[in-house]
């Protein structure tokens, strides 16, 4: 029996159904919700993965929030002065911030939780670079003394790309950047719950009843006030996609992070169920190659292999075949997005000859090394991009050795910069929100920086110093073309291949109301 078949039945069934007594009053206290993918990591500022930048903004808060036209406005901050001619920021916090074990939030434990972040994030480290003094000089009061102005201030310490700027005590923000913090506690709307932690399945929150909403302003994704209305959220790791959309049609499960595509027109029918895109700039993807080891470590043959590329065969494993629900060709920027540009892009979206290709990557000196390419196999689309890119690279006759791991496994050893064969790799898929790659602050993976940088440590000084030249572009116009000379070095440097762009719907039960757009957040969602 077919999947589709089966979950047709099930919905079919559940439509003459109505939920239990014990379930109904359970929904109205507790929201049951798939992540996209098992929550590996719990620290925000130690791994990019976007799993955990969702799980970070219910329990930790930001100084400064934006909204859905990528506005800063302060969240945990009253406010800000700009003094000397942009080269004094005061930050005031609001009056009554508690962490979750109750102690007041203090300015030195803001001043601790930046320097931690920064030492880990690009926009953060930027922004460091451009500071002489970052100090507390009262309990409510964060002052950075500027070496020059910098007007991103509010962007940097509010950004949602990962990695969030969190907000966490000092004992824990003194903690080694390179480590995990050993507690989650921070000052957001809810408590993590480390004792139901089950790896690989449960994860829970509680509401913190300590947490001060803003007073004024509208929730627009991580702006305005964050009100918790739901006693308890369960994130429950379901990486079969079957069961997935079964519990959520049947009521056992309220809301699906990444709705599957292919139950798509299942659940726009079902009785009860919601399909909606939070997030307009979708989910960009990549193969990502590691430059440290042959064969990527030669600039010929990752040029060479640009020619395989096929992202629309790449975004049909994932989606189907309905093209209103992907876009290429997908250059190094957003879609749809003031940095994109078509720059280059002829490159991606020229006829693919893959009997030339496989000549020019012997001619650049492949010859015949094996590539180890790291495939999430506890992700439906993530899995669907690596079964392309493993037939790319046997059909232009790269010896391609397809590693099947768990997202936990393959987060680790992405981080290992040796040889394939003494537990390294070559190439692994992975996926990102647009949002992280709108602009050249946040998106570490188009960085140059080499070995200090995201895994892969890709060294291009042109891509560094381009990016240098983007912060203090006098205007929108400069900073466009900066990022056009950016794209064109990319496609020398080959840091990553795009493979395109394409729409991830969430799907819910209409028994909830208030989601925000954005990424799942969890304030302002309550019952119908």
């Amino acid at each position: 029996m077919k999947r589709r078949t089966f979950i047709a039945g099930v919905s079919a069934a559940a439509a003459g159904l109505a939920l239990p007594a014990r379930v109904r009053s359970q929904s109205q206290t507790t929201l049951r919700f798939i992540p996209q993918i098992d929550l590996v990591y719990l620290d925000p500022v130690f791994t990019t993965a976007s799993v955990t930048r969702n799980h970070g903004y219910l329990v930790f808060d930001t100084l400064y929030g934006m909204d859905g036209n990528f506005r800063m406005s302060p969240q945990m901050l009253e406010g800000h002065s700009v003094e000397e001619d942009g080269k004094v920021w005061n930050l005031s916090l609001r009056a009554g911030l508690l962490w979750h074990d109750g102690e007041k939030v203090l300015a030195r434990d803001c001043v601790a939780s930046i320097r931690r972040w920064a030492r880990r994030d690009a926009f953060g480290g930027t922004l460091l670079q451009a500071t002489d003094e970052l100090s507390a000089i009262d309990d409510r009061t964060i002052r950075f003394r500027l070496k020059r102005p910098f007007p991103l201030l509010p962007g940097a310490l509010g950004k949602t790309a990962a990695l969030m700027c969190a907000m966490m005590p000092e004992r824990f923000a003194n903690t080694d950047p390179q480590q995990q913090v050993t507690e989650m506690v921070g000052s957001g709307p809810f408590r993590f719950k480390p004792d139901e932690r089950l790896p690989g399945a449960r994860n829970v929150y509680t509401r913190f009843e300590g947490y001060r909403p803003r007073e004024s302003g509208a929730p627009d994704w991580t702006a305005g006030p964050k009100v918790a209305h739901y006693e308890r959220i369960e994130w429950h790791t379901m990486p079969d996609t079957s069961t997935a959309a079964s519990a959520l049609q049947t009521g056992e499960r309220d809301w699906w992070e990444f709705a599957n595509h292919e139950y798509l027109p299942l659940l726009k029918q079902a009785r009860g169920v919601q399909t909606r895109v939070l997030d307009p700039t979708g989910i960009v993807t990549m193969l990502r190659l590691n430059h440290l080891q042959p064969p990527f470590n030669n600039p010929a043959i990752r040029r060479a292999l640009f020619g395989a590329i096929d992202q629309a065969s790449f975004m049909q494993g994932v989606v189907g075949d309905e093209a209103a629900l992907y876009h290429t060709p997908l250059g190094f920027f957003c879609p749809g997005t003031p940095m994109a540009s078509n720059v280059g892009l002829d490159i991606l979206s020229s006829p693919r000859d893959l009997a030339k290709v496989r000549t020019a990557l012997r001619d650049a000196g492949y010859a015949g090394e094996k590539v180890v390419l790291m495939v999430p196999g506890d992700s439906t689309a993530l899995k669907a991009l690596g079964d392309v890119a493993a037939d790319m690279f046997k059909q232009v006759g790269i010896n391609v050795d397809y590693l099947a791991l768990d997202w936990g496994t393959l987060l680790a050893r992405r981080n290992r910069k040796g040889p394939a064969d003494q537990g390294g790799w070559n190439a692994f898929v992975t996926s990102w929100t647009g949002m992280d790659w709108l602009n050249p602050s946040s998106h570490v993976a188009i960085r140059g920086n080499g070995e200090a940088g995201y895994a892969g440590w890709v060294s291009s000084p042109q891509l560094e110093a381009q990016r240098e030249a983007w912060f203090s572009a006098p205007d929108l116009a400069a900073q466009q073309r900066l990022c056009q000379e950016m794209q064109s070095q990319a496609f020398v440097d080959a840091p990553y291949y795009p493979l395109g762009q394409y729409i991830q719907p969430t799907a819910y039960r209409t028994s909830l109301t208030g989601i925000l757009n954005g990424f799942p957040t969890f304030w302002n969602v309550r019952p119908a």
